[in-house]
């Protein structure tokens, strides 16, 4: 009796967790139509998303760096749509700054990190470009999401 209620335990947990992965690969836009750059900001210390962190998208030139676009998440952490108007990423290299300075004086905190500065390169023009941040007073972490 036992190992059947642990059967079913285990199969009632796998599906649950299968559900849960599937809203989660859901909650991104994918298509073909979605912006081709967007990033995610997580303050690790309260668990919630990081509103109100300026960002600073920039490209790459010549003799620097150039601005493309300044925006600010929103009440989900999220900027969903960092694209230039008018005009799909180029290839090349880029650089997002995120004001983590500002958003933790917002909070009342102070941080070691009062900047964090992003470079990535772009080299298809037809993918979706994901870059969450994950910050904390004293540290922060990023990846390619999807």
């Amino acid at each position: 009796m036992f190992s059947i209620r642990l059967h079913l335990l285990v199969l009632c947990g796998s599906i649950a967790l299968s559900l849960l992965t599937v809203g989660f690969a859901g909650s991104e836009e994918t298509s073909a139509a979605s912006p081709p750059l967007s990033t995610h900001v997580l303050n690790t210390t309260t668990g919630k998303p990081a509103s109100g962190v300026n960002l600073i998208l920039q490209k790459q030139t010549g003799g620097g760096w150039e601005e493309l676009r300044k925006v600010q998440t929103d009440a989900k952490g999220r900027a969903s749509d960092l694209s230039i108007s008018g005009k799909g990423l180029q290839a090349g290299t880029y650089r997002l700054i995120f004001e983590t300075g500002e958003y933790f004086k917002t909070q009342g905190l102070s941080t070691f990190f009062p900047r964090v500065e992003i470079v990535f390169a772009i080299d298809k023009t037809d993918e979706h470009y994901h870059i969450p941040l994950l910050i904390s007073p004293y540290g922060y972490s990023t990846y390619r999401g999807s």
